[in-house]
């Protein structure tokens, strides 16, 4: 046992600052941290700063439930120095034991800021980003909340601004990646840019510390673009979840070697801390911006060719009817036909404010009457915050106009149809400018033929925009396709094989048959959510 007098003297500031909730061995103590919260971001700071100190800066990122908040408190007790014959732990994330917590309204990013102690084991402070969890029953749109905090935290004048390592934490003891966690991770190596690649590591929990080939082959085969070891495989690191159990006959030999594993993964990870330097995180911000506008985009053009394409409907009707009555109307220019004729109109959204936090609803061009950022528009409070307006103009709208002519309400636009009976006259000065040009026109025919050509001029621009967004994106990022993207692009490619252009539908197949299936089966699924969320 270990002698409780020199155990108190060595943790003595600690434990001031503690509130013993576990007696045993070890005993549990949960440290009184400095917590704000604004918004959706939450700061916890644990010591005092030293200005002389370097500081190093962890991103954890994974699936909800793979052992993050273990994690970060293991980081803190090997940053004291806490060891096994120490029969003490500190924890700075409060984990209920026996029941799963209950999930927040609101995803919330925490920083845990860990300045120095008398008998630190690291030359180093620590800032540690726990993201919030991916993949969790909440859906698509909860992690692309998610996404959005993370830029929020990047972006911001008092945020973070460079990053030494994101952690993919995933658990040693899964054999393969579910489609859970294949989505989980197309989801997070769709954050960041190119740049960060070299920082990016595996942090395996639950491990009893033996090599685990299959969670090492599954990033191999998820193809994960990450640091690599001299013999070429992910840099991973082992850790056990299980340091703070208390101490019984039957639990001995069990925690002596998960101390072991756990010491040597965090010798191994802090050293690899030391030997990396930072990334800035500018491309991220811009990979995550650019994320926003492609998916507004393609959501966008999605609403807007389906509305040519029912205009287009409207168009061979009106022609029918023409060809099919044409001496009767030649007759008789009171003559009425009868066809469908699509409007926008706006139909109401769940939408309003949350919890203080953020404001939802759709954010709409009412010059354009379209839906510019829908859904997935929540942390901006008024049009000139969100992400699709760029130099005080909207990147989603047709007419790409100021963000003066946008609101953001608890409505979005529609289109509906309606059967309208109609004479040649009014469909003849529909489907010309002005009158000089009815009364110059040959026949309403050929003047809807002209509409129906700049119709199919209008979908090949809106197809061009999206595929410039698409392109953008994977110049910039580690992974171009996920979520946001992946059924998107099965919807360019449709669209672009009509229009006949085989060169770009080539290179959206090629980005498209990276993908492994597993990945591809867990987008479509998340993929349906969001547009059931759409309809």
């Amino acid at each position: 046992m270990a002698n409780n007098r020199n155990i108190s003297c060595k943790y003595e500031d600690i434990i001031s600052n503690s509130k013993l909730i576990c007696e045993g061995s070890p005993k549990v103590y949960q440290l009184r941290t400095d917590k704000k919260t604004i918004d959706t971001l939450t700061r916890i700071n644990v010591g005092e700063r030293n200005v002389n100190k370097l500081n190093k800066t962890i991103l954890l990122v994974g699936e909800t439930g793979a052992g993050k908040s273990t994690l970060v408190n293991a980081l803190f007790n090997h940053m004291v120095g806490v060891k096994s014959e120490d029969e003490v732990w500190f924890e700075i994330v409060e984990e209920e034991k026996g029941k799963r917590k209950t999930e927040s309204q609101t995803p919330d990013v925490i920083v845990y800021k860990f300045f120095g102690f008398g008998d630190e084991t690291l030359p180093y402070s620590l800032t540690i980003i726990d993201a919030p969890g991916f993949g969790d029953t909440r859906g698509a749109e909860h992690d692309v909340i998610i996404s959005q905090r993370l830029l929020d935290l990047f972006r911001s004048a008092d945020g973070v601004h460079e990053v030494n390592a994101v952690g993919l934490v995933m658990k040693a003891s899964d054999n393969r990646l579910s489609d859970r966690q294949i989505y989980v991770l197309g989801s997070v190596m769709s954050l960041f840019g190119k740049n960060m690649e070299e920082n990016i590591v595996a942090l395996l929990t639950h491990s009893n510390g033996m090599p685990n080939p299959n969670a090492v082959q599954a990033i191999e085969d998820f193809k994960i673009k990450c640091a690599r070891n001299e013999k070429n495989q992910p840099v991973h690191f082992l850790f056990d979840n299980c340091l703070n159990t208390q101490r019984t006959d039957e639990t001995e030999y069990v925690l002596e070697t998960a101390w072991k594993v756990t010491n040597r993964g965090m010798r191994q990870f802090t050293a690899f801390l030391v030997k990396t330097g930072p990334q800035k995180m500018m491309t991220t911000v811009e990979v995550l911006k650019e994320r926003v506008r492609l998916t507004a985009c393609i959501q966008n053009l999605q609403d807007k060719i389906k509305f040519i394409e029912q205009k287009q409907t409207e168009i061979k009707q009106t022609e029918e009817a023409l060809k099919k009555h044409e001496e009767e109307m030649k007759k008789n220019k009171n003559f009425t036909v009868e066809v469908d004729e699509f409007y926008k109109d706006k139909e109401p959204i769940t939408g309003g404010m949350w919890f203080l936090v953020f404001y939802q609803g759709a954010v709409c061009c009412t010059v354009c009457e379209e839906n510019c950022h829908y859904p997935g528009c929540t942390l901006a409070w008024k049009p000139a915050h969100c992400e699709v307006m760029k130099d005080g103009h909207c990147t989603a709208c047709t007419g790409k106009c100021p963000e003066s002519d946008h609101v953001k309400e608890n409505w979005r636009y529609v289109t509906k149809t309606r059967r309208v009976k109609k004479t040649n006259a009014e469909m003849k000065q529909k489907y010309t400018n002005n009158q000089a040009e009815c009364e110059m026109s040959s026949s309403l025919l050929e003047e809807l033929n002209k509409e129906m050509n700049q119709l199919t001029q209008e979908k090949a621009r809106y197809l061009q925009e999206a595929y410039e967004h698409v392109v953008r994106l994977k110049r910039l990022t580690l992974k171009a396709s996920s979520v946001s993207t992946y059924v998107p692009l099965d919807f360019l490619i449709e669209k672009m094989e009509e229009t006949g252009d085989t060169v770009k539908v080539q290179e959206l197949l090629e980005m498209k048959t990276q993908e492994d299936e597993g990945f591809m089966a867990a987008v479509q699924h998340i993929w349906s959510a969001v547009k059931q969320a759409r309809e």
